[in-house]
């Protein structure tokens, strides 16, 4: 097999009939030179096959034109939806994405931060992992903006998104409440981290409004990823006296309540779970929603706007979020 050598500057130059300077400003600096030059230039440059060389031209300015993206897993929805929406804006503004996942560790966040920063990305996004973001602080200080999802980043200069979480979950626990329900439990995995704080917070809020102070008995807080999600809503729907409800604090433990469920036949529990996912309206899961794709455009307009100006203090957005009632939410108490 013939591998040629990729066409130059100078090859596209000679080829239509101007100085690589020209053909330079045509790829840089359109604005700058006549139309019909323009057109002989990209028509010589089609006819080589020349690709400008995007790296080296954003790397004389310190950074490339291109944004990184760490992500905890990639079979996320939340995640690749997110993704999609900033691919979208970077897009229409000549950058690239470049998506990374850490598992949602901190030893991954560690070590694809590290991996993205020596390819000189314009700026990073990230859903932090660590409790302690103070590795990029040094980067920022060299003009690599910082951006925050979902959680907002610890002791780095940075801009955030976040969800309003805590409105989501105490207005779900509210709505289970007006339909008679009175045990309604709660479960995640994990459970430290900054989203699943102000969830737990807006359901105790509400509880604690009908008077249930103590909801111990009907959390299940889950850190160890090995643990089985089926395993943990089994515990609950398996106790002396089971909740009526349950709330999700994220798509994945919704979908392990759906197979715990499922495997005691049980259609009368109602099921609230944060997060939207792909077949939630196929099989009619009531979520409490928001729109990922805009949080992805919001994120990369934020990283945009900090690669042209990296003044000014940094600011933490708030996404709305909603519930889309789709039955299971909707189920009343058993008599």
């Amino acid at each position: 097999m013939t591998i040629h050598q990729r066409a130059t500057l100078q090859d596209v130059g000679r080829l239509a009939g101007v100085s690589p300077k020209t053909v330079s400003r045509v790829f840089n600096h359109r604005d700058q030179v006549a139309p019909e030059t323009v057109e002989i230039v990209l028509a010589a440059a089609k006819r080589l096959r020349f690709r400008p060389n995007t790296l080296a031209r954003g790397l004389r300015r310190g950074g490339t034109n291109t944004v990184g993206f760490m992500m905890g897993e990639l079979g996320n929805p939340f995640y690749y939806k997110i993704a999609e929406g900033m691919e979208r804006e970077l897009a229409g503004h000549g950058y690239a994405l470049i998506v990374a996942t850490t598992d949602d560790t901190a030893e991954g966040e560690q070590r694809v931060a590290d991996a993205l920063l020596a390819q000189r990305i314009g700026a990073l996004v990230l859903v932090p992992a660590s409790p302690d973001q103070s590795h990029l602080e040094g980067e920022r200080q060299l003009g690599t903006p910082i951006i925050a999802i979902d959680r907002p980043a610890r002791n780095v200069v940075a801009d955030s998104i976040v969800l309003d979480n805590r409105f989501g979950t105490e207005e779900a626990t509210r709505r289970l409440l007006a339909r008679g329900h009175r045990r309604i439990a709660y479960a995640c995995s994990p459970a430290s981290v900054y989203s699943q704080a102000e969830r737990i917070a807006g359901y105790r809020a509400a509880m604690a409004s009908a008077g249930v102070t103590d909801t111990s008995a009907w959390e299940r807080l889950e850190d160890d990823r090995t643990v089985s999600l089926e395993r943990i809503v089994g515990s609950l729907l398996d106790a002396p006296e089971p909740p009526t409800a349950l709330i999700c604090g994220n798509n994945r433990m919704t979908i392990g309540a759906l197979r715990a469920l499922r495997g005691r036949h049980d259609d009368h529990t109602a099921l609230v779970g944060f997060d939207d996912f792909d077949t939630a309206d196929v099989i009619g899961v009531t979520a409490i929603t928001y729109d990922p794709v805009e949080v992805g455009r919001r994120a990369a307009r934020l990283a945009l706007a900090r690669i042209a100006d990296p003044s000014g203090f940094s600011q933490q957005i708030t996404m709305p979020t909603w519930i889309v009632e789709r039955g299971t939410g909707e189920r009343p108490v058993p008599v």
